[in-house]
């Protein structure tokens, strides 16, 4: 070869191994988008939806000759107009100048927002009592968006169980499960994105919070369930003969968005009456902004219950997600069971505390030195990161909380350093809520006022002792229910006029199907459980998932706003011993707080009245936000002209709760109720508000003559006394011989107040 030819050669396999490069650069530089389009308006058939949707991709570059220009991931075609695509940011800029493209939203990950519940709730088996009236929820389909499911595990038998509805339309996607797949408890199962990797089992739960999350909603009946002896009993989902369909949309550690539509995509598609998200949102997001707002839009429309998520960001205000008023937002609660440990100071002080971890051969009476390295006050002291040997060996260690998921953690830094116990002990604003976890050495998490006397102790003397003793599971603990420290918060920063959370349900210590293999091994043994705790937003979603389920049951022809206002104008806002219910520093929980109160199925099945809302109401609704048509448009899927129909300010939203911006200037709003109840029924308006303010109802009575027969009044508040910067909260009840239907009556704080 000559010297002219070998440098050709070099110059074309430089050319060659640069175009390489250039590839994988260029395609290392692809990220991905949901692209929203405007809605066609040929009613084309949905399998020409993907071929419409590549129209919108720009061709491929030189460079890319090897490959398909951008690939699209998924096709949405019943809860959003538009696809998930991996684009370069110059595809990106070129999609946006396309005619039809309303907006791109690159990927981001959503958190996971996360026995004795259904007998609190006044669910008990019996022939002549509701639950067993509703079937257990049965013919009803829960949608699950979550980690996937155990089909194995008992609480998935279909024991008792109908065939699936002849409207079902979903998949199944277990393939060679040994021990389980989809049955008449199961009916559908489909995995997407990332959570589908692994190819001969994708919809398998891999981190068991989806499993968790669907036995709490609709696991059926299962005898002598416990977590290694702790909260013994029968365990079973709020509706535990409705059906199941599973759509894994999140790995272990995070939910993909665009994973998310597709799930829901798919659930609208195949049937499904109840949708359960215990996926945390962002607070404040624009509607129009917002993809789960949107996609949850279209599944209402499709006469679908959602249920969702309000987040683990409390106690701060305005940290409340999922804030749609077409979506149910569910806030955290106790319950009245602790798994009780009980720490004894060596002066005798004794406080009460938590843990699932509940040794047999305990320190029981065994006073052990007690310690606590955060009194040098080093933060990472008080949470028991940095620890010395020598300082803890052979002691009961006091840590301060860390964070909401690492209590386990820190009790394994202080076992790893030889201590012989742990004290696990609030923050400030963490209050009285406590965690039964799992931990690896003898511990008791206790609230920040034991804390805070237990340092004081320690403080008071130089060879301070306690002990631990483990008095197993707990029934009748008090106050109870009280809402948990982590669950968010409102007021609702997406529209303020509407109240947010919309009501409270179990979400503490809740013991529901795990997954074997799994699991936590937190347990110094690492033994392998059927059944797990968790506590979170997560596990208060399906609750209310299983308690709208049964309510679909009784009532088939309930639209998704009657089942919410049923839940909510029948809640409760006093606890087991007659008093307020309690925030996480026992002081009265607010509205904003709680929603409308605690859930009360019993009285949730049989409402007398219900504030319904359809698609039109939303309409006029959104339209009063000041969004535009074209911010309307982008939620609703359809052409909407503002200017030409009577747009409505949040507070007329004909919701079941009110939310009042008071001025100077009384306020007039309008409400319409229908009767559910009997046909001949009497209602008279009882309000329960502060001296300062003022409110009347008109008419004062109204009469019902036949079931469904709807009735409007107004409601008129107006400050009758100095006004309260702060803020002031009531109620309005309409009350029969037979019903008490109650709403929130909210004035928020004076701007800048909270």
């Amino acid at each position: 070869m000559t010297t002219q030819s070998r440098g050709l050669l070099a110059v074309v396999l430089s050319l060659v191994v640069l175009s390489a490069l250039l590839a994988v650069s260029y395609a290392q530089e692809r990220k991905n988008y949901v692209v929203h389009l405007e809605p066609r308006e040929d009613g084309s058939a949905d399998d020409s939806v993907e071929l419409w949707h590549r129209s919108f991709l720009p061709e491929a570059m030189p460079e890319m000759a090897g490959e398909d220009g951008p690939r699209i991931i998924y096709s949405y075609s019943h809860v959003l107009s538009g696809f998930a695509a991996r684009l370069t940011d110059e595809e990106a800029e070129a999609m946006r100048k396309k005619e039809g493209c309303i907006r791109l939203y690159p990927e981001e990950f959503l958190p996971l927002a996360t026995t004795h519940s259904p007998g609190f709730l006044g669910l008990h088996l019996g022939n002549d009592g509701f639950w067993s009236r509703s079937g257990f929820g049965r013919g009803v389909v829960i949608g699950l968006l979550d980690t996937g499911i155990l089909p194995s595990h008992p609480s998935f038998g279909d024991a008792g169980m109908p065939p699936p509805p002849k409207k079902w339309k979903g998949t199944c996607e277990f393939k060679a499960i040994s021990g389980g797949g989809c049955n008449n408890k199961i009916i559908g199962a489909r995995a997407f994105g990332s959570a589908a990797v692994n190819a001969t089992a994708p919809p398998v739960d891999d981190a068991g919070h989806g499993t968790h999350t669907a036995s709490t909603a609709a696991g059926n009946f299962v005898e002598n369930a416990d977590v290694r002896g702790n909260a013994h009993g029968t365990a079973s989902g709020m509706a535990p003969h409705a059906h199941l369909a599973i759509y894994k949309v999140c790995t272990r550690s995070r939910c993909s968005i665009m994973d998310i539509i597709a799930g829901l995509d798919a659930a609208v598609k195949d049937g499904v009456d109840v949708l359960s998200f215990s996926i945390g949102a962002s607070p404040g997001a624009p509607f129009n902004y917002d993809l789960v707002a949107i996609a949850t839009f279209k599944a209402m429309e499709h006469g679908i219950f959602v249920s969702s998520a309000a987040g683990n960001d409390g106690p701060s205000a305005a940290t409340v997600g999922n804030s749609a008023p077409w979506m149910l937002t569910v806030a955290a609660g106790t319950m009245d069971r602790a798994i009780r440990t009980t720490v004894t100071l060596g002066n005798g002080q004794v406080f009460d505390g938590e843990s699932l971890y509940q040794p047999r051969n305990n320190t029981a009476g065994r006073q052990l030195p007690l310690v606590f390295p955060g009194l040098n006050g080093d933060p990472d002291s008080r949470d028991c990161s940095s620890l010395v040997e020598e300082e803890v060996s052979g002691k009961v260690v006091l840590c301060e909380s860390r964070s909401l998921v690492e209590h386990v953690e820190q009790g394994q830094t202080v076992s790893a350093y030889g201590g012989a116990g742990m004290i696990l002990m609030n923050k400030p604003a963490e209050g009285y809520t406590t965690f039964a976890d799992a931990h690896v050495l003898p511990a008791s998490h206790v609230s920040y006022a034991a804390g805070s006397k237990i340092a004081s102790y320690i403080k008071s003397t130089p060879k301070p002792t306690a002990s631990v003793t483990f008095k197993g599971t707990v029934m009748g603990s008090s106050p109870a229910p009280s809402v948990a420290f982590f669950s968010s918060r409102g007021p609702n920063k997406a529209s303020p006029g509407v109240l947010k959370p919309d009501i409270t349900g179990p979400g503490m210590n809740i013991l529901a199907a795990w997954a074997p293999g799994e699991m936590h091994t937190e347990f110094a043994d690492g033994v392998s459980l059927s059944f797990f705790m968790e506590s979170g937003t997560s596990m208060s979603t399906p609750h209310l998932s299983g308690i709208a389920a049964i309510i679909k049951s009784l009532h088939p022809n309930w639209s998704p706003a009657a089942i919410k206002s049923a839940i909510m104008t029948s809640s409760d806002v006093a606890d087991h011993a007659g008093v307020p219910i309690k925030d996480e520093q026992y002081r009265s929980a607010s509205f904003y707080t709680m929603g409308a109160g605690y859930v009360n199925p019993s009285r949730a099945v049989d409402p007398g009245l219900v504030y319904d809302l359809h698609t039109n109401d939303y309409i006029a609704y959104l339209c009063g936000l000041g969004i535009g048509d074209d911010g309307v448009k982008e939620i609703t899927h359809r052409r909407v002209a503002c200017g030409k129909l009577k747009a409505i300010t949040e507070a007329e939203l004909n919701y079941p709760s009110l939310v009042v911006k008071l001025l100077s200037q009384p306020i007039t709003v309008h409400r319409i109720v229908t009767n559910v109840g009997k046909a001949n029924s009497v209602y008279t308006a009882v309000v329960d508000m502060p001296k300062n303010v003022a409110v009347t109802v008109h008419p004062p009575m109204l009469h019902f003559s036949r079931v469904y027969e709807k009735q409007s009044f107004t409601v008129t508040v107006r400050w009758a006394g100095q006004p309260a910067v702060a803020g002031v909260e009531g109620n309005l009840k309409w009350v029969s011989d037979e019903h008490v239907v109650r709403s929130p009556i909210v004035i928020p704080p004076a701007k800048g107040v909270v």
